[in-house]
C-alpha cells in the first residue's frame, strides 16, 4: 500500500478520496502527520490555491501528495461564490451561513436561472513533479435544503439529470458523478499507471 498525504483537514474528504483511490493507497492528512494548522490558501483562483497547498505540504513532508481546491459557480450570481466558497458567509468557515446566504442571495431568482457547477482542481506532486487535474459538475441549486449526507453545499446541489440533492446520495453514487470524484478518478489513472 502507498502512502499519500491529502492536503486538507477535512476528514469527509480524506474519506470521499480513500473511496476513490481504493486500497491500493493509504491516505493521510496532514494531522496523521502531526501538522494541525490551517494549510495556507491566499489566492484569487482554484488552480493557484490548489496548487499553493500542495508546494506547502511537499516542502514540509516531502511525500508524495496532492491538494484539491473546489468552488461553487452560481451563474445568476456572476460566478460567485466561486473561490470563496467555504468562506462565503465570512470567517470562520460554517457550511450552514454559507448555504443561508446562498439561498438569501437566490431568493428571487426563478429555478430555470439557478444553474451552477461545482469545480475541482487537483494538484499532485509526486517525486518533485507536478501534475493537475480538472472536474466539473454542471447542475442547479435548489430553493431549500434537502438530505443529510456529504457537506458544504450538497443539501442545495441538484447534479443535472438527477432530481437528488448530493445529500441526498450516497457515498458510492456522489463519488461516480460529482466534480472531486472526477478530477480524483483522474489522479487514480495517473497514480496506477505509475505503479505500473
Amino acid at each position: 500500500m502507498k502512502d499519500i498525504v491529502f492536503a486538507t483537514g477535512n476528514r469527509h474528504k480524506q474519506t470521499e478520496a480513500q473511496e476513490i483511490l481504493g486500497s491500493t493507497f493509504h491516505l493521510l492528512i496532514p494531522a496523521d502527520l502531526g501538522y494541525d494548522e490551517d494549510i495556507p490558501e491566499t489566492h484569487n483562483t482554484l488552480d493557484e490555491n490548489s496548487l499553493e497547498k500542495v508546494n506547502f505540504i511537499w516542502n514540509k513532508f516531502h511525500k508524495t501528495c496532492f491538494a484539491d481546491d473546489t468552488g461553487l459557480e452560481v451563474d445568476a450570481l456572476n460566478g460567485a461564490p466561486g473561490v470563496l466558497s467555504a468562506r462565503y458567509a465570512g470567517e470562520p468557515k460554517n457550511p450552514a451561513n454559507n448555504i443561508t446566504k446562498l439561498l438569501k442571495e437566490l431568493q428571487n431568482v426563478p429555478a430555470p436561472q439557478r444553474t451552477a457547477r461545482f469545480r475541482c482542481v487537483v494538484s499532485l506532486i509526486e517525486n518533485g513533479t507536478l501534475y493537475t487535474f480538472e472536474g466539473i459538475c454542471e447542475g442547479h441549486i435548489t430553493m431549500d435544503k434537502k438530505g443529510v449526507e456529504g457537506f458544504g453545499y450538497d443539501p442545495v446541489f441538484v447534479p443535472s439529470g438527477m432530481s437528488k440533492t448530493m445529500a441526498e446520495l450516497s457515498l458510492d453514487e456522489k463519488n461516480k458523478i460529482s466534480h472531486r470524484g472526477k478530477a480524483m478518478k483522474k489522479l487514480l489513472c495517473h497514480l496506477s499507471q505509475n505503479l505500473k
